[in-house]
């Protein structure tokens, strides 16, 4: 959770340098969307890496936390099904 919350604030630090923050997102997008798919792996990776990427480039979108989002989708996706096993076994 951590890590996704300094890959969004690194995202959004752009927005702090003045005409060049649109230039350090043609940098950073494909490195943020690398991160991205190693990280989450499989198809969630791949497309949201694709969305990650197209994010970070388009202008006026770095304030959507992709990596957070993911986090928790993915965080209670997997306690959700947590949930079900225990209350099987009960």
């Amino acid at each position: 959770m951590a890590f996704c919350l300094v890959m969004d604030f690194l995202g959004y630090a752009t927005y702090a340098v003045p005409f060049l923050g649109e230039f350090l997102d043609i940098i950073w997008a494909p490195v943020s969307a690398l991160i991205f798919m190693r990280m989450f792996g499989g198809a969630k990776g791949f497309f949201g890496g694709i969305f990650n990427f197209v994010e970070e480039l388009m202008p006026g979108l770095d304030f959507i936390p992709t990596f957070t989002i993911t986090w928790f989708v993915q965080y209670f996706s997997k306690n959700k099904e947590a949930y079900k096993l225990r209350s099987l076994t009960r």
